[in-house]
């Protein structure tokens, strides 16, 4: 059975991960972790933007069914103004 990609809220206590509500996961689930930066982190943006880059986490938007829009939906954003 294939199961949805989900995300749960989590922290790192310094030793392991705790899921801030409880979750049942299936026997055998695999997870991806991913690590949020932290505000005031030093961590370069080109540092994440080549991390992402490298991750198939958002190979879904590939995916022709995700490109639901069109030039129709919507306002027309125009930031000079």
């Amino acid at each position: 059975m294939l199961m949805s990609t989900i995300a749960i809220p989590a922290h790192f206590d310094g030793k392991q991960i705790v899921l801030d509500e409880p979750f049942d996961f299936p026997d055998n689930a695999q997870l991806l972790v991913t690590l949020l930066p932290v505000a005031g982190d030093d961590v370069r943006e080109d540092a994440w933007l080549k991390a992402v880059a490298k991750s198939d986490a958002f190979a879904f938007l590939a995916d022709d069914a995700e490109d639901i829009y069109t030039s129709a939906d919507g306002e027309r954003y125009d930031a000079s103004e």
